[in-house]
C-alpha cells in the first residue's frame, strides 16, 4: 500500500478515502468490511428520522476498536466524527485519543458508507418522514450493493443493522450472493447485543423495548445526545406481549396504543445509553474478533447434486454362452469379486 494505512494494530479505514489505484492491497491486507444499514423513519416526536442510522454507523464505528476513532486514509491526524454530525470520536466508550496513530487492538476493517433507506413496516409509513422502499426492491438493492462489496475483494463483510425490518430483506440478500460468490456475511442487529433481561435490569419492569422506546432512545442519547427531545412526549405504554415465554412473530396493522411509536420514555437517559453503548460494543468486538479467526468458506457450487446412480458400480454382465463352447460355463462372472 502506498499512503493509505491503518492505525497500529488494527480499526477502520473509510471507503470513500481510499484511491481506486489502491484498493486492491487494501482488500488484500484488511481482515473485512463493514457496511451499516438503517432506515429514513419515523420514531416520534422525540426521536431523529435517522434513528436507525445513528446506530447502524455508531455501532459500525464501535466494531473498529474502543481505543481511537475510525482511521481517515492517509494516516490524516483528526478523528472522524460521531453518528450525528457531533465533534465526538467515533470510538468506544473510554476512547482515549484522537490521534489516529494510536492502536486499535483487533482486526483491521474497512468501511462502506452506510445503506439509508428500507422496507419499513405498514405501521409507520403512514407517519411524516417515512421513506419506505419496497421490500422486493429493497432485496435487489442490498443484494447488489453486497455483492459489489465482496466483488472488491472483501470476501468477509459485516452487517451492521439498526432496523428490525431489515432482518429479513439482509438475510435474503446475503443468501442470494453467498450462492454466487466465496463470501463470508455476517449480520450484526446492534439491539439483539443486549439482553431482554439485561434490559429489564436496567430500565426496570416496564417495557423499555421497542420501536422509539426507551432502549431506542438510550441508545441514540449514547451516540448523539443532541438528536433527541425527551421533553416532546410523554409516556405511550405498549401494547403488552403474548403472556407466553417461547419465541414468536406477530406483526399487526396497527397496535393499540400507537402514535408511529410507543414506549416508557421516561426510563430513557444518556446515562443508560452510555452503558447501552458499551455493553453492545464490547460484544460486537468479540463477535467480530472470533469470525475473523474463523476458517474461510469453501466457494459455492453451481454442480447439480450428485447423481446416485453415478456412484453405483456399473453392473457386470454375465459371460456370453456360445453353443458347443466347452469351457463355456452358465451363470459364471469371473474371478473377481
Amino acid at each position: 500500500m502506498d499512503g493509505v494505512t491503518w492505525p497500529a494494530g488494527g480499526g477502520l479505514l473509510p471507503a470513500t478515502r481510499i484511491p481506486g489505484g489502491e484498493l486492491a492491497a487494501v482488500a488484500a491486507a484488511a481482515d473485512y468490511a463493514v457496511l451499516p444499514v438503517g432506515a429514513v423513519e419515523w420514531h416520534g416526536p422525540h426521536l431523529p428520522l435517522g434513528t436507525d442510522l445513528i446506530l447502524a454507523e455508531g455501532f459500525a464505528a464501535e466494531a473498529g476498536g474502543a481505543s481511537g476513532p475510525v482511521a481517515a486514509a492517509g494516516g490524516a491526524s483528526g478523528p472522524v466524527a460521531a453518528a450525528g454530525g457531533t465533534s465526538d470520536q467515533a470510538a468506544g466508550v473510554g476512547g482515549t485519543s484522537g490521534d489516529t496513530t494510536t492502536g486499535f487492538p483487533g482486526p483491521r476493517g474497512v468501511l462502506f458508507p452506510a445503506v439509508p433507506y428500507a422496507a419499513c413496516p405498514g405501521q409507520t409509513r403512514p407517519w411524516p418522514g417515512t421513506v419506505s422502499i419496497r421490500p422486493e426492491i429493497a432485496v435487489g438493492y442490498l443484494a447488489d450493493v453486497i455483492e459489489g462489496i465482496v466483488a472488491a475483494g472483501f470476501p468477509r463483510l459485516l452487517i451492521v443493522n439498526g432496523h428490525d425490518a431489515n432482518m429479513s430483506t439482509v438475510r435474503a440478500a446475503m443468501e442470494w450472493v453467498s450462492g454466487r460468490r466465496t463470501a463470508s456475511l455476517l449480520l450484526v442487529n446492534w439491539f439483539q447485543l443486549v439482553t431482554p433481561a439485561e434490559t429489564t435490569e436496567l430500565y426496570g419492569p416496564l417495557t423499555a423495548r421497542g420501536h422509539g422506546g426507551a432502549y431506542e432512545t438510550s441508545g441514540v442519547l449514547g451516540f448523539d445526545p443532541g438528536a433527541v427531545r425527551l421533553d416532546a412526549v410523554t409516556d405511550l405504554p405498549p401494547k403488552p406481549k403474548l403472556p407466553v415465554g417461547h419465541p414468536y412473530v406477530l406483526v399487526e396493522s396497527r397496535p393499540d396504543p400507537w402514535q408511529g411509536w410507543s414506549g416508557h420514555i421516561s426510563l430513557a437517559s444518556e446515562a443508560a445509553g452510555r452503558q447501552v453503548r458499551a455493553t453492545a460494543g464490547a460484544r460486537l468486538r468479540e463477535i467480530v474478533a472470533a469470525w475473523v479467526a474463523a476458517p474461510p468458506p469453501a466457494p459455492p457450487t453451481a454442480d447439480p447434486l450428485p447423481d446416485p446412480a453415478a456412484d453405483s458400480p456399473a453392473p457386470t454382465a454375465g459371460p456370453t454362452t456360445t453353443a458347443g463352447d466347452p469351457t463355456a460355463t452358465a451363470g459364471a462372472t469371473g474371478g473377481d469379486r
